[in-house]
């Protein structure tokens, strides 16, 4: 994200109830809630190393 240029909306007693963002902070937004959301999903399963994710990237000729 770049300079965080946040604008934001307050109501007669000048509390903030909005804030106005670029689309391009949104969106970026949005997608590091979605990329929390699948490590929240994955927490549980469990690890592999390293090496076995190189084997398997050699494997199937990724690597």
């Amino acid at each position: 994200m770049s300079t965080t240029q946040v604008q934001y909306i307050i109501d007669t007693n000048g509390n903030k109830t909005a804030a106005i963002l670029s689309i391009e902070q949104y969106e970026q937004m949005l997608e590091d809630i979605h990329d929390l959301a699948i490590v929240a999903e994955r927490r549980s399963e469990q690890a592999i190393d390293l090496a076995e994710i190189k084997k398997r990237l050699n494997t199937n000729g990724t690597l």
